[in-house]
Formats: C-alpha cells, sequence, structure tokens
C-alpha cells in the first residue's frame, strides 16, 4: 500500500514538473515576445531547441528561416517577406491579446549565421523557407510541416490563412498600414483646396477645347475606372498579388485562376471585372442607345441578343465562384407563385 502510493506521489510530482516546465517556456516566450520590435521572436541553435523540441509542448510555432547575407539578392525577397511575416505576427498578438489564443502559436525567426545548425536540421538549402511546428510534436526533424513561401502565401493575408488551417484559430484582421499617413493626406488635401480655385477657374470657364471638356475622354475615364474597381485592382495593388503563378506539379505551366477561396490571383480579377464591364455596356447600350431604334423588329432583335449575351457574362461569374469556393447559388421562386 505504502509503496503504491509512493509510485502515484513520484508520478503526480512528475507530471507536475512537466506542467512547470511548459509553463515556463510559455512564459518565456511571452516575455520574448513581448520584447520584441515587430512581433517575431529572434532565435539560435539553443533556444530553437530548448523552446521547441518537447513531446509536451501546448503552443505551435511557425518559423522564418533568413540570411542577412542574401537580403541583397532581389529574386529572393527576403526584405518584402520578413515585413509580412512581421505584419501577421503583429496583427495576431493585437488580436488574440488576453483571449485563448494568446498562447497558441509563436512567430519566430532563424537567422543562418547564428543557427546553422538548425537550418541543417530542418533540411533547409533555399530561401525563402517557412516551417510550421505543431504542439507536441516532439524532436525536432526535417519531416515538420514546410509552409511553402511561393506567390500564393507571400502576403501576410495568405499566411494567416495557412496559420489558421493548422491551428484552427482565427489570426483576426490584418492590421496593415495605410499606403498614405495622416500628415501625407492632410498635406496633399490642403495643397487641392488651395490650388481648387485656380484650376477650375483655368479649366473650366476660361478653357474652351481642353480634355475636361471632351465627353469621349470622360465616357474612356469612366470605362476604366469602372474596369479597375470590378477588377479587384487595389486588392492587387495592396496585397501585391500577381497575375499568375508556376503550377506547383509542372513549374513548365501557369496557373492563372486558383481554386481556393483564401487567394485570388489579379487574371482571376481582370477576368470577372471583364465580364462585369461587359455586361454594363450592354445595359448602357440598351438604355441609351436602343430606346432610338424606331424598328421593333430590330429593337427586339437587339435586345433578345444583349439579354443572351448578360445572362452568360453573369453565369460564367457565378460558375467561376462556385468553382473557387465550393458554393452554389439556387435561384428560388416566391411562395406567392407557387
Amino acid at each position: 500500500m505504502g509503496r503504491g502510493c509512493a509510485t502515484a506521489l513520484a508520478l503526480v510530482l512528475f507530471f507536475l514538473a512537466i506542467t512547470a516546465g511548459e509553463d515556463d517556456r510559455v512564459s518565456d516566450l511571452l516575455r520574448r515576445q513581448a520584447g520584441s520590435k515587430d512581433g517575431i521572436i529572434e532565435l539560435d541553435d539553443t533556444g530553437i531547441r530548448h523552446l521547441a523540441a518537447s513531446a509536451n509542448r501546448p503552443y505551435a510555432l511557425l518559423v522564418f528561416f533568413d540570411a542577412h547575407h542574401l537580403r541583397e539578392r532581389s529574386g529572393l525577397k527576403l526584405d518584402e517577406l520578413r515585413g509580412e511575416f512581421s505584419l501577421l505576427a503583429r496583427s495576431y498578438i493585437k488580436n488574440n491579446a488576453g483571449g485563448s489564443g494568446e498562447s497558441k502559436i509563436f512567430f519566430c525567426a532563424l537567422e543562418f549565421q547564428r543557427a546553422q545548425a538548425s537550418f541543417a536540421m530542418f533540411g533547409v538549402n533555399a530561401l525563402p523557407h517557412g516551417r510550421f511546428l505543431a504542439p507536441g510534436s516532439g524532436p525536432l526533424n526535417a519531416s515538420e510541416s514546410m509552409m511553402e513561401l511561393n506567390d500564393m502565401v507571400r502576403s501576410a493575408e495568405g499566411m494567416a490563412a495557412y496559420v489558421e488551417s493548422k491551428i484552427r484559430h482565427k489570426v483576426g484582421a490584418i492590421d496593415r498600414p495605410p499606403l498614405v499617413s495622416r500628415n501625407q493626406l492632410l498635406l496633399v488635401a490642403a495643397a487641392a483646396i488651395v490650388a481648387a480655385p485656380y484650376v477650375l477657374k483655368k479649366l473650366l470657364i476660361e478653357g474652351k477645347d481642353t480634355p475636361f471638356h471632351n465627353s469621349k475622354l470622360w465616357c474612356v475615364g469612366a470605362l476604366l475606372v469602372y474596369f479597375f474597381s470590378v477588377a479587384g485592382g487595389m486588392h492587387n495593388i495592396i496585397r501585391k498579388m500577381p497575375l499568375f503563378m508556376p503550377d506547383r506539379n509542372d513549374p513548365s505551366k501557369i496557373v492563372a485562376f486558383y481554386q481556393g477561396s483564401g487567394m485570388q490571383l489579379g487574371a482571376e480579377g481582370f477576368a470577372v471585372g471583364f465580364l462585369y464591364t461587359v455586361v454594363g455596356l450592354v445595359v448602357a447600350f440598351i438604355t441609351h442607345v436602343l430606346v432610338r431604334i424606331k424598328n421593333k423588329t430590330t429593337h427586339r432583335a437587339i435586345l433578345l441578343v444583349g439579354m443572351g449575351v448578360c445572362f452568360l457574362a453573369v453565369r460564367w461569374v457565378v460558375a467561376l465562384d462556385h468553382w473557387k469556393t465550393g458554393y452554389e447559388i439556387h435561384g428560388y421562386l416566391p411562395r406567392g407563385w407557387l
């Protein structure tokens, strides 16, 4: 009886010691994270072994492999990727501070000069490179889940979708800084207010044959603005999305349409924008030009052709949305019609 109690007590103390050790690691990571300027914890060979090599680790690690001596190679875009990784880390920390996800995942970086043994252990022989270390994954090895830093996840939003699929927890909104600062915006607004009376007087009152008086130019400009907006032009600029990317299975081929709701390539937006523009032009033609045609037969024929073009365009957009997201759109008749 005494021997059984002693064994049970030893097991309890053993598990308490393990739990205390893991709590110490979490506290250490939170302390390092709080002291980091960009939310990324800088580790070396000793640090990654201490914080990651544990069979009972309750937290996940997302590791970004970096090399300062390769930052000058523009093709690798390590500075850009590091910035997006930092944006992801800061957004996650801000959105999950004090919540259940605060210590669910930590964002770390290994620099080649300080962690050459870790590069070799994970089998990293090319950059950019990222690794996801799941909770409780035990001893570190090259089989840990690799995050492919290709065009699909080069943005903070793409990395966030990857993280959410791994930890089953929301990263939250990416707190991306605006392209123009508040002071710059105020300066531009002040200059515009001061110059507005002079510009309006010269162009609209004193001018006669300026481009601002050309209705065709305004029409073309309106079409370009419409196409740019419905094609997701600002989305491509802000998130730096490529028009297309190489096929994973066959690098000699390109992929212009990515299946999945987590990302949209530039070519997809332009294709949908073109279809929207076609519908808009058809509607504009029907409401402004077709109404002037006197012949009813011609009028009806053109109207039917226009309706067919619009139907096909909308059908292609719906089909693309279904292929991309998996959601289907169903039509329902009002109950009063049945």
